[in-house]
């Protein structure tokens, strides 16, 4: 059975500027690689032999670099956005897409079994799976609890709050196209609310591995200082 995903490589990388004014965001080195090329070594060695890049900023860039695929030993086609469409929208634009396909950001360094997270859901009625991480969002404030008339009621210095948050990868099957509008940017999030309201299953598969958002530029700079002495968690070819 074909192992298809894609791979959602268009964002122009603002919140790494400068660096991504001379290369696009998933060319950003980690160690030696690319991380794009870490994603797609990753799924490699889990059996996917088809991956899409839709792409958008400096598109030319990594179709030059990444090519048909064959230096990794699977097939790589191209998306190509005229404008940006969120996260979900470009997928109206890729064809022949399986009844069960990995959707996922360029940009994300962790050990998840990507083998594993296609099978579940491929043998699960849902019509999106979202792989999740717990994250702890600290507040860098003294945190002041008032109450109507301005009288201090409570105080908490430095408080933190520990969130489920989506880590950028999905299964979708494909029956989820017939909820992306014909026209103009959707995101992931306007799923979400829509698949809610629709009462439709959105299953979540909360993983407690290594997971970093190298679009983040605290992420990015952690990832570069751990990926040398964990290179072998991450990559098994």
């Amino acid at each position: 059975m074909t192992k298809r995903a894609v791979i959602l490589a268009g964002g122009k990388g603002t919140r790494l500027r400068p660096y991504t004014v001379v290369l696009p965001k998933p060319l950003m080195p980690i160690g030696e690689y690319p991380i794009l090329e870490v994603v797609i070594r990753q799924l490699v060695s889990c059996g996917f032999d088809h991956i899409t890049l839709a792409v958008n900023h400096q598109a030319e860039l990594i179709k030059a670099f990444f090519g048909d695929g064959s230096k990794w030993g699977v097939l790589i086609d191209y998306s190509l956005e005229d404008q940006p469409l969120g996260t979900m929208a470009p997928l109206r634009l890729v064809k022949d897409l399986p009844s069960h396909f990995l959707v996922m950001n360029g940009d994300i360094l962790t050990d998840l079994n990507f083998a594993d997270f296609h099978a579940e859901h491929s043998l699960s009625k849902a019509l999106f799976t979202i792989s999740s991480h717990q994250r702890e969002q600290r507040i860098d404030y003294g945190v002041l609890e008032i109450d109507h008339a301005g009288a201090l009621q409570g105080f908490r210095e430095k408080p933190s709050s520990t969130y489920q948050v989506s880590m950028g990868i999905y299964m979708i099957s494909r029956d989820i196209l017939d909820h992306i509008p014909d026209s103009g940017p959707y995101g992931f999030d306007n799923l979400m609310l829509d698949l809610l309201t629709a009462r439709k299953t959105v299953q979540v598969r909360p993983f407690n591995g290594y997971w970093l958002d190298i679009g983040r530029p605290d992420d990015y700079a952690q990832a570069i200082e751990e990926f040398e002495s964990m290179k072998a968690r991450f990559l098994h070819d």
